[in-house]
């Protein structure tokens, strides 16, 4: 490997390393709040998701009966 291949790779690595550091990263009651935001909004989209598929399918067997 070239010597400007691994200079190059070495400031990738150093110029990523600097944007580590500037991540704030969320606290535990932040973390918790959020993961269960996404779970009840993942549940909830599940939900009606079911229930569009149920209705969907419902009418299909409906019309194939006429």
């Amino acid at each position: 490997m070239s010597e400007a291949k691994k200079s190059q790779k070495g400031n990738w690595f150093k110029s990523v390393k600097a944007e580590f550091k500037k991540i704030i990263w969320p606290g535990k009651r932040d973390l918790a709040k959020q993961t269960s935001v996404v779970l009840v909004v993942a549940i909830v989209v599940g939900i009606i998701v079911a229930i569009i598929d149920m209705g969907i399918q419902y009418g299909i067997q409906f019309l194939m009966q006429l």
